[in-house]
C-alpha cells in the first residue's frame, strides 16, 4: 500500500526517462527498476488480481499508478515468481544498473540478484535487524513500541538480512495506526533512497554498509485474517495496540450480545475501528456489562483495565461513532459474549 507513495516521490527510470540524470547532469541516465505491489524503468509488480466488491481483475496499485502517468505498458512486468525464465530473460535484456524494491512480497532468487550491476536495494519499514518479514509496521505497533524507523538495505537471499546502507528512526505515538505510520516510513524511506543513490552508483555505499547482527533479529510474520478477533481476557493496552496495528486490513472484530427487556438476545459482530486505553475506575462491578460514558463504549478487560471504543462498524454499514451506535440500541443492554 505504501509503495504507491514511494512511486509518487521516486520514479525509477528506463532509458526513455530522465529522473536519474537529476543526480548528476554530467552522467548518463541510469537503468533503474522498481519492484513493489502497493505502487516505478521497468516496473515489476504482482500480477493483476480480483479486488473490491465486484471482484474485478485489476492491476496492482503500483502498476495502475504508473499507467495513469503514462508509463509504457510493455515495461510493466507481472511475473508470478521473480525466478521465471521468461521474465529473467526480459529483465536481463534491460541491462538494469540498479533495482529498488519496496513491499514487493516475493522472494528474489540468486539468478535475479546477479543481474543489476549495482545490486538490488530494499526500503524496509523497520530498524533492521528488528522486525524482519512481511508485516514490520503492524507487528511493531502490536508490540506497543515507542520507536521504529526505516532501513535502506542491500537485498540478499536471506529474509531482510542484507547490509544496511542507512536508516532513520521515528518516535511512535500511542494513537497512530498502521496505514498512517507505514505512509510516514515510506515517505522517509524514499528520501533516504534519493539521498543515497549517488553513493550506491559510485560504489561507496557497499563499503560503508553495516552487516546486520543476526543475534538481535526479530521476525514480523504475515498477518492472518483469523488474528483479527479481540479477546477481553487480555488487558486493554494489548487490545488497543492490536486495533492500531490491524487498522485497514484485516481490522479487529468482536462479538457482543444485545439483551432486551424480554430476555431476547441478539449477537452482533462488530468491527472495532478506533480505541484508547481507559480508566479502570469506569469499569462497572459486573465485568460482562459494556457501558457508555463520555462518548465512548467502556469494555471491561483483564486486570480491571478498560478498553474505550470511539468508533465501530457494523457489517455492510459505514463507520459510526460510539454515541450513534449506543443510541441505536434504544435502551437495550450491551454485554460481552460469554
Amino acid at each position: 500500500m505504501a509503495s504507491a507513495l514511494l512511486l509518487r516521490r521516486f520514479y525509477c527510470c528506463s532509458s526513455s526517462s530522465n529522473g536519474a540524470s537529476a543526480l548528476d547532469p554530467t552522467r548518463k541516465k541510469k537503468q533503474l527498476v522498481f519492484m513493489g505491489s502497493p505502487q516505478l524503468a521497468a516496473l515489476v509488480t504482482q500480477p493483476p488480481s480480483a479486488r473490491n466488491r465486484g471482484r474485478k481483475v485489476m492491476p496492482s496499485p503500483v502498476a495502475q499508478h504508473a499507467l495513469d502517468r503514462g508509463f509504457p505498458r510493455d515495461l510493466i512486468f507481472t511475473p508470478e515468481r521473480a525466478g521465471e525464465e521468461t521474465f529473467l530473460t526480459d529483465f536481463k535484456a534491460l541491462k538494469p544498473e540498479l533495482c529498488v524494491t519496496a513491499a514487493y512480497g516475493n522472494i528474489l532468487p540468486s539468478k535475479f540478484l546477479e543481474i543489476p550491476q549495482h545490486g538490488t536495494v530494499n526500503i524496509h519499514p523497520s530498524l533492521l535487524p528488528l522486525y524482519r518479514g512481511a508485516a514490520p509496521v503492524q507487528r511493531a505497533l502490536q508490540d506497543g513500541v515507542k520507536e521504529t524507523g526505516v532501513s535502506l538495505v542491500y537485498t540478499v537471499r536471506a529474509l531482510d538480512a542484507g547490509p544496511i546502507i542507512d536508516s532513520e528512526s521515528v518516535e511512535v505515538d500511542n494513537h497512530v495506526k498502521a496505514p498512517e505510520l507505514l505512509s510516514r516510513l515510506f515517505d522517509l524511506g524514499s528520501k533516504l533512497l534519493i539521498r543515497e543513490l549517488p553513493s550506491i552508483f559510485d560504489g561507496s555505499a557497499k563499503l560503508k554498509a553495516q552487516v546486520q547482527d543476526d543475534s538481535k533479529a526479530t521476525l514480523a510474520p504475515k498477518i492472518k485474517s483469523e488474528e483479527s478477533w479481540l479477546s477481553f481476557t487480555q488487558e486493554a493496552s494489548v487490545l488497543h495496540n492490536k486495533v492500531r496495528a490491524f487498522a485497514g486490513w484485516p481490522g479487529t472484530r468482536v462479538q457482543l450480545q444485545v439483551l432486551d427487556g424480554n430476555g431476547q438476545v441478539d449477537v452482533l459482530e462488530i468491527k472495532v475501528i478506533t480505541t484508547r486505553v481507559g480508566n479502570s475506575s469506569n469499569v462497572c462491578d459486573n465485568e460482562d456489562d459494556i457501558t457508555f460514558s463520555g462518548g465512548v463504549l467502556v469494555i471491561p478487560c483483564a486486570g480491571r483495565s478498560a478498553l474505550e471504543v470511539l468508533e465501530i462498524q457494523l457489517p455492510g454499514k459505514k463507520v459510526m461513532s460510539a454515541r450513534d451506535f449506543w443510541n441505536g440500541l434504544q435502551g437495550r443492554k450491551l454485554q460481552k459474549l460469554p
